[in-house]
C-alpha cells in the first residue's frame, strides 16, 4: 500500500471515528430523554404502557422521508427501530409471545418489529400465544393471519373472534424459503421436513427436483430444521433464523414458487393504538340471513368514503352454515369517516367486534 494512499485512508478513518464518537454521544443522550419521559410519566400518576406503536410509527416514517442517502429507507428503519427497543428496555424490556420455537418464521417477525433489546417467549401453539399475552405474562404478542400465497391462517383468525386483546400493529416480512440440510447432493435427500404452508409454498420446486422424497409437516420450520440437523438423508425447508439455529448449510435458496411470497404478522396487546397519520382498522362482523345482507352491511363504508383494504370469511363456530366476516378498512376508529361508518354497520350487522386500529406497517 503506498504512502499517499496510506494517507488517503487515515484522514476518512479518522473522520469516521470522529463519527462514531458523536453517535455514541447522541444516543446515549437519545436515551436520557427516554428515561425522563418515564420519569414525567410517573410523577403525573401515568402507569399506562410504555410501548406507542403510533408514536413508533410516526418516528419512523418521519426519519424515512427526510432520509437523504445513501442509506435505504429499510436500514434506516431496522437502525432505529434497534435504537428505539435499546431505550425501551431501560425502563422495561418488553415480553414477546410467538410461535416458537427458535428461528421461526415468528421470531423473524417479533424481533424486526420490536428489535433485539425485546424478551422473546416462544410457544408451541397459536392458542398459546394468545394465552401468554392474555394473562399478563406476556405484554404483546405477533401472531401471522395470512400469506400472500396460502392465503389466511385459520387458527389465528379463530382466536381473534373470542380474545379481548387488540391489534395494534402488524408485520409484514417477506418470505424467503431455504433447503437446509447436511447432505451435499439432492439425490440423497429421502426426507423433507417444513411447516404445511411452507411446503405448500415450495410445492412446485419439490415436484421438479426432490419429486421422490417424502414430504413430512411438522409444527414449525424451526422443529423441521433440528430433525434435518439430526438425520441423515433428511432436509429442511425454512428461513435464515433456522439455518444458523442449526447450523445447517442451505443446499439451495430462495425456493419459494412465489417470488412476492410475504406473511403479514398481527401484534396484539391489551390496549388500542393511536391515531398515526396512516391507519387500518380490523373488525369482524356478520350479516343478516338474507338474499343482499352483505352488499346492505358494507353500504356504508362506500357512503363514508372508507376504502376496505380485505375481506375474508370464516365458518361461525357457533352456528351450522353461518359465516363471520373479517375486514380491513383504511383509517382509524376516532377519524370521523370512519367513525361514522362504523357506527352505521354497527346498527346493520347481526354482530359486529372492532379487533382494533393501528398504524399500518412501515418497511
Amino acid at each position: 500500500m503506498s504512502d499517499e494512499l496510506q494517507k488517503a485512508l487515515a484522514g476518512v478513518r479518522t473522520e469516521i471515528d470522529g463519527i462514531d464518537a458523536e453517535l455514541l454521544r447522541l444516543l446515549n443522550q437519545r436515551a436520557r430523554c427516554a428515561q425522563k419521559v418515564g420519569e414525567i410519566k410517573a410523577e403525573h400518576g401515568d402507569a399506562g404502557y410504555i410501548y406507542r406503536p403510533e408514536r413508533e410509527a410516526q418516528v419512523l416514517r418521519r426519519l424515512q422521508e427526510q432520509n437523504p442517502g445513501p442509506l435505504l429507507g429499510e436500514n434506516i428503519t431496522f437502525f432505529f427501530r434497534e435504537v428505539m427497543s435499546a431505550c425501551l428496555s431501560l425502563e422495561q424490556p418488553l415480553g414477546i409471545a410467538f410461535l416458537g420455537p427458535l428461528g421461526t418464521f415468528s421470531e423473524s417477525a417479533a424481533t424486526k418489529h420490536f428489535g433485539h433489546a425485546a424478551r422473546l417467549l416462544p410457544q408451541s401453539s397459536i392458542d398459546d400465544v394468545f394465552r401468554e399475552v392474555e394473562s399478563g405474562h406476556a405484554q404483546y404478542a405477533v401472531v401471522p393471519v395470512e400469506n400472500s400465497t396460502e392465503g389466511a391462517v385459520g387458527r389465528t383468525m379463530d382466536l381473534l373472534l373470542g380474545t379481548q386483546l387488540k391489534i395494534c400493529g402488524e408485520v409484514v416480512l417477506r418470505i424467503h424459503q431455504n433447503l437446509l440440510t447436511n447432505e451435499t447432493d439432492l439425490n440423497n435427500i429421502t426426507r423433507v421436513y417444513s411447516h404445511a404452508q411452507s411446503l405448500a409454498q415450495c410445492h412446485e420446486w419439490l415436484n421438479r427436483m426432490l419429486p421422490n422424497a417424502q414430504r413430512i409437516s411438522v409444527g414449525s420450520n424451526a422443529q423441521a430444521a433440528q430433525k434435518a440437523s439430526e438425520e441423515v438423508g433428511t432436509a429442511a425447508i425454512a428461513g435464515e433464523a433456522a439455518a444458523a439455529r442449526y447450523s445447517l448449510p442451505r443446499l439451495a435458496e430462495n425456493i419459494e414458487d412465489e417470488p412476492n411470497n410475504t406473511t403479514r404478522f398481527l401484534v396484539l396487546g391489551r390496549h388500542d393504538a393511536g391515531p398515526s397519520g396512516r391507519d387500518k382498522t380490523s373488525l369482524i362482523m356478520s350479516a343478516p340471513n338474507r338474499t343482499g345482507a352483505l352488499h346492505e352491511l358494507l353500504l356504508p363504508l362506500s357512503t363514508s368514503g372508507v376504502s376496505m383494504c380485505r375481506l375474508e370469511s370464516r365458518p361461525a363456530r357457533n352456528a351450522l352454515w353461518e359465516y363471520v366476516f373479517y375486514v380491513d378498512i383504511e383509517g382509524h376508529r376516532d377519524e370521523a369517516p370512519v367513525k361514522a361508518a362504523l357506527e352505521e354497520l354497527a346498527r346493520r350487522a347481526a354482530y359486529m367486534k372492532i379487533l382494533g386500529s393501528y398504524p399500518v406497517a412501515v418497511y
